[in-house]
């Protein structure tokens, strides 16, 4: 019997298990799977919590279904029937930018109407189809991209708020072709964003025509995409599905060794146990200390995958002491507003059931690579600048009924330039050690759909190296 071991419980590493195990299932490989999670529970940053009647979300709040892995992993779970979509408000998203919530305009006519960007950076988007495609070498920055293509205006209001609502990031460290291939890929293509959009939409039409159906330039749309209890429905379920694996919660995998009768050894703090197959699903700063003994080559690259803080603040209030029309998803917020926070979400707008009937429920991001230090702020004092934030924002002057306040020291992992580099450096590190594979949202995506993806890379390397032997 061969042993695989996988290490990390959250998305990526669940995912894999139960990838790798029907793989297996169906190749008539005789293959025990052990998941071990650093943590007491199984979920990773996935984590949905009821309190007072409210649904907090301590990470991700969902996946956009648009594309197919996670929805076709629902249904092998059989849970395709507890999905829950949200509604109609969650296409609407606004920038507080000059003291209003400027809703962002979803076609031509309302960006015209649109104040979020003045007439002269209009004027310099309307240029951007005469703007030369990208011909240098070097990794570009999205900052780059933005001032180059659209414009520095563009970049303040549209871009940066995008890069801090989705990474955490800062444009000015961060790789285009790293976070958004599909921009990179249209600029090469088409030779700028307007002259794909235009071309696509042709396609579009002319195959849809013929039954057929293409992405748009605009990017993967779709419908954002839950479970009535919360995200975690997902990781419980998988959890529940897993029957014959063995799941050990609260191990701390602290070396990955060369094995004497088999290639690998696994050494925890509660003991020792041997693989054929390693796969290291845990973030990669965490992955770097395993394989320090191991593969120091590796180990180093994976230390240059920074990570940026988070702190998510939710609050609760007495619907009528909101004025604010909350029909919409919420709102970021460009750096040079001066705010404490990076945006806020309208929760309980998107989702049904995230707040007890006549409350509603607000959760605000703090911090992000831009503002590092805010992660050591005590409760009292983010509590105090989230309020301030919300007053001046959307007028709310009442003090929440509802508090919670999570921390996230290493977030999210950070795509800045080279990250391709790394990739590369990391395959080519990773050839010397067969039945080595490394997943997560470290590398090609940091979405649950793209840690869904990376699962089903992660179990076909896996399965490709258990057949050839």
């Amino acid at each position: 019997m061969k042993r695989a071991v996988i290490i990390g419980g959250g998305i990526s590493g669940l995912a894999t298990a139960w990838l790798l195990k029907g793989r297996a299932e169906r190749e008539g490989i005789d293959l025990a799977i052990t998941l071990l999670e650093k943590e007491p529970v199984m979920g990773g940053k996935i984590r949905s919590i009821r309190a007072e009647g409210y649904l907090c979300e301590w990470g991700p709040n969902g996946f956009l279904d648009s594309k197919p892995q996670t929805l076709d992993l629902c249904a092998d779970l059989g849970a395709s029937g507890q999905l829950l979509r949200s509604n109609d408000n969650a296409r609407k998203r606004f920038i507080y930018s000059g003291g209003l919530l400027n809703r962002l305009p979803e076609n031509g006519p309302s960006f015209l109407k649109s104040s979020l960007i003045s007439w002269p950076g209009k004027f310099r988007l309307a240029m951007e189809p005469f703007i030369p495609k990208y011909s240098g070498t070097e990794d570009e920055t999205l900052a780059a991209f933005g001032r180059r293509r659209l414009g520095d205006e563009a970049l303040r209001k549209l871009i940066a708020p995008m890069v801090s609502g989705i990474f955490a990031g800062n444009p000015e460290t961060m790789s285009l072709v790293s976070c958004f291939p599909r921009i990179a890929e249209l600029e090469r293509e088409y030779g700028g964003l307007i002259k794909a959009m235009i071309a696509l939409a042709k396609k579009k039409k002319k195959e849809q025509a013929e039954g057929k159906v293409v992405s748009s330039a605009a990017g993967p749309g779709g419908v954002l995409t839950s479970f009535r209890d919360g995200i975690q429905t997902l990781t419980d379920i998988i959890v529940s599905r897993l029957d014959g694996l063995e799941l050990v919660s609260g191990t701390e995998v602290r070396e990955i060794r060369k094995g004497s009768s088999v290639p690998y050894r696994i050494v925890t703090n509660t003991g020792e146990l041997d693989a054929d197959i390693v796969v290291a699903a845990a973030p990669a700063y965490a992955t770097a200390e395993m394989l320090a003994p191991l593969a120091p080559g590796i180990s180093a690259v994976l230390t240059g995958i920074p990570y940026s803080s988070m702190t998510v603040v939710c609050f609760g209030f007495e619907r009528e002491r909101v004025a604010l029309n909350l029909d919409g998803f919420g709102y970021l917020i460009p750096k040079e507003e001066g705010r404490s926070t990076l945006g806020t979400l309208w929760d309980s707008s998107i989702f049904e059931n995230r707040a007890p009937k006549g409350k509603v429920l607000l959760r605000s991001m703090m911090g992000g690579a831009c503002f590092p230090e805010y992660i050591k702020l005590p409760d009292e004092e983010v509590v105090k600048r989230v309020r301030a934030d919300l007053k001046i924002i959307m007028g709310i002057d009442a003090a929440p009924s509802f508090v919670q306040v999570y921390r996230h020291e290493q977030a999210i992992p950070q795509y800045i330039v080279g990250h391709g580099k790394r990739l590369d450096s990391l395959a080519e590190g990773c050839a010397a050690f067969p039945g080595l594979v490394l997943t997560g949202n470290s590398y090609r995506g940091i979405g649950l759909n793209d840690c869904v993806a990376a699962a089903h890379r992660a179990a076909d390397e896996a399965m490709a190296h258990l057949i050839s032997r």
